[in-house]
């Protein structure tokens, strides 16, 4: 009986570490890549501070060129990414320098890949 309250206790604790890490991550906008070489603008419309800052890739397979932030004082910040991504991976977190920044807009260099003429959606995640 005390191993399955054990075990209980333990699968609880995992779970709520999943969930609050999830829970600092906002959602802060996202871009449909065509196929072939595309560069797009992602304008931020929210107006919180971030740290840090994640991209995710879904429903088809994107390789970043280059990858841009502008923050809101006109600062540019250029992230090293230069990765094939496969659907459903994430980027590392990217630090933002200086701490606590507001967003302007971020810029992408891209091009769908794979043999499947799809799309696939970039989504940005922020971290305060």
């Amino acid at each position: 009986m005390k191993k399955r309250i054990l075990f209980a206790s333990f699968i609880l604790f995992i779970a709520a570490s999943a969930f609050t890490t999830v829970q600092n991550w906002k959602y802060i906008g996202d871009k449909w890549a065509a196929f072939g070489p595309d560069r797009d603008v992602l304008h931020v419309g929210v107006r919180d501070e971030f740290r840090q800052i994640k991209i995710k890739v879904t429903d088809g397979p994107l390789h970043i060129a280059d990858m841009d932030v502008y923050f809101d004082n006109g600062e540019k910040f250029n992230v090293e990414l230069k990765n094939n991504f496969r659907a459903g991976q994430e980027s590392r977190i990217i630090d933002l320098p200086g701490g606590l920044r507001k967003l302007d807009k971020i810029e992408f260099k891209y091009s769908t890949i794979g043999r499947a003429r799809g799309r696939a959606r970039v989504a940005v995640w922020g971290r305060r």
